[in-house]
């Protein structure tokens, strides 16, 4: 065995050239590696190698700038060679940014500017759309005097609904047919290619398929089509399917490539008034005279459920992205939202009067003194969905209210916001055979027969019988509903007043005729490139009577008109007042 693990401890010592005792010295540390005290020498050699390199630097700087110039190249090659892959990747992103910062200065923009605008505001509206919040501010970007028209005509009775599925229109009409139209290429107003007629405002679209229905074919149950006026029209997103309702209790399915039916449903026991997809998807929601809302599923054609609350005909329903609608009853005065899931319901009552105190909407009280007219909501038949805490509904009395779902009561009111009728003549109004012509008939208000709204955003459009699809928005506290203007006309030529009410409403003289003529019985929107980019185009259902009975006839035409609307410019005649 070896000595050495024989040799006790104390004697395996190191052995030292000198046998003279020598004493231990301590060791210094520096960042944790020990170090004898040959370490100062070592530092003098170090500092006096840098002062030689400093010398060198200096004598460096006293060189030319060409000789500078081609050291530091060799230097940055030398340098490239040591450095590491990921030193070099660190470099190169450091070149990048400073390339970008350069071109950014050279246009003028700010590196805050963009953050605010590209990130900052996207990411709000994707928070605002993705909880149903309005976020978009469009009703002053576009220049509703400036529309172009393009007509819809056939031969048919009374438009009474139209729906939308880009590139395609469709149209119903209370002589059972059901068209779908192409959408023809509108020229810009602003830079107008003329035909062969002379006329760039107005173009013809293309009729692709037509399909009608039989009064004769009513007691037989085989038959797929309508047998009595279809009264509403919806088109899915998907472009799949179209559905229709009608007089007839019945609601058809339709193949939207080729107008075939797949499923005729008779559940509802009256006419189906009103139709509405939920965005995004193939549930559909269908409002009937039968006092209920029915839900369905397209994707496996089956009926879902019905929703019981109304004490009157629900004439209309609206939906969007989330699962839920809100419907109109009529003349039991109530809008109500249904929660499908939650199943339940709110319940929102109006009924009040519309007021206007002008010296011309006057008349005579008992006293003879002018008194303001007062106008009794009777009856709500619209409503439309401006987010999903928010919509509004038209009246009878010529009334649009604004709602919130957090309120029971209407948060803003326009009273009589398309005008009012001239005032009848003592026969019209009186069932006297002599009727006294010294107690004057008041004029009437005009309904409210089309609302539409472009979802989430602040665009209001409505329509009447007095010729012109008006424009409205919602405030940005999202609390009162502000005028805009109307489509198609300028605004020297409009003369709406505050709360809506129209001076030349009463006027019977041909000179003011409107933009369209007849009925205006439904409105749809669609926008062109992403998010209106390009253009805004408005679907309106025009006909000569009402679309759910013959009490009103006026003057116009059996069709269906597109507004295309494009940006407003802020030069010219376009520079709005209220901009």
């Amino acid at each position: 065995m070896s000595s050495f693990f024989t040799t006790p401890a104390s004697k395996r010592k190191r052995k030292h050239e000198n046998n003279t005792f020598q004493p231990k010295r301590k060791k210094q540390k520096s960042n944790g590696i020990t170090s004898n005290r040959k370490l100062p020498e070592k530092s003098t050699t170090r500092s006096k190698r840098d002062e030689s390199i400093s010398s060198d630097d200096f004598e460096d700087d006293d060189k030319s700038e060409a000789a500078g110039s081609d050291h530091a190249h060799v230097s940055s090659d030398s340098e490239d060679e040591d450095e590491t892959g990921a030193e070099r990747r660190l470099r190169l992103a450091r070149r990048y940014l400073e390339t970008v910062q350069e071109e950014i200065q050279e246009h003028g923009f700010d590196a805050e500017e963009v953050d605010r605008d590209l990130i900052a505001d996207r990411l709000r509206e994707d928070v605002a759309q993705t909880k149903g919040k309005l976020y978009r501010r469009i009703a002053s970007e576009f220049d509703f005097p400036a529309a172009a028209k393009t007509h819809l005509r056939a031969t048919t009775l009374t438009t009474t609904s139209v729906a939308v599925c880009l590139p395609y229109i469709y149209t119903v009409s209370k002589s059972m047919s059901l068209i779908k139209w192409q959408l023809p290429m509108v020229p810009d107003p602003k830079h107008p290619d003329s035909d062969s007629k002379g006329s760039s405002r107005s173009r013809r679209a293309k009729e692709l398929l037509f399909t009608k229905g039989s009064k004769s074919k009513a007691g037989d149950r085989d038959f797929s089509h309508h047998t009595a006026p279809i009264l509403t029209v919806a088109a899915s997103q998907s472009g799949q399917f179209v559905v229709t309702g009608g007089a007839d209790k019945r609601l058809i399915v339709w193949s939207a490539s080729d107008l075939k039916p797949l499923r005729v449903f008779t559940a509802h026991r009256d006419a189906v008034t009103g139709l509405a997809f939920r965005r995004g998807t193939n549930q559909l929601f269908s409002s009937s005279k039968d006092r209920t809302i029915k839900s369905w599923s397209l994707d496996e054609l089956a009926y879902v459920e019905t929703l019981f609350g109304h004490q009157d005909e629900v004439v209309d329903v609206a939906a969007l992205a989330t699962e839920r609608c809100v419907s109109v009853g009529a003349r039991d005065r109530s809008a109500r939202l249904w929660e499908v899931v939650e199943e339940k319901q709110l319940v929102f009552r109006s009924g009040g009067r519309s007021e206007k105190g002008k010296p011309a909407d006057r008349h005579l009280d008992a006293n003879s003194r002018p008194a303001p007219i007062s106008y009794l909501e009777g009856s709500i038949d619209r409503v439309a969905v401006v987010d999903e805490d928010t919509f509004i509904t038209g009246s009878d009395n010529g009334a649009i209210s604004l709602w919130s779902i957090h309120r029971k009561k209407p948060v803003f009111t326009i009273p009589v916001a398309h005008g009012l009728d001239p005032p009848l003549t003592p026969e019209e109004s009186s069932a006297e055979q002599e009727p006294d012509p010294k107690v004057p008939a008041p004029p009437q208000p005009r309904w409210i027969t089309a609302l539409a709204t472009v979802p989430y955003s602040d665009l209001i459009l409505s329509g009447s019988w007095d010729g012109w699809v008006r424009v409205w928005k919602v405030s940005q506290d999202k609390k009162k509903i502000e005028e805009v203007g109307a489509v198609g006309r300028n605004h020297s030529q409009s003369q709406l007043t505050d709360g809506g009410l129209v001076e030349d409403g009463c006027s019977s003289q041909p000179k003011d005729r409107g933009f369209v003529q007849g009925v205006i019985n439904d409105l749809e929107t669609f926008e062109k490139g992403e998010k209106g980019e390009d253009r805004l185009c408005v679907v309106a259902a025009l006909g000569k009577e009402h679309r759910l009975g013959r009490w009103k006839q006026v003057r116009g035409r059996n069709e269906t008109v597109v507004f295309e609307i494009s940006k407003a410019t802020l030069t010219g005649s376009n520079l709005r007042s209220d901009l």
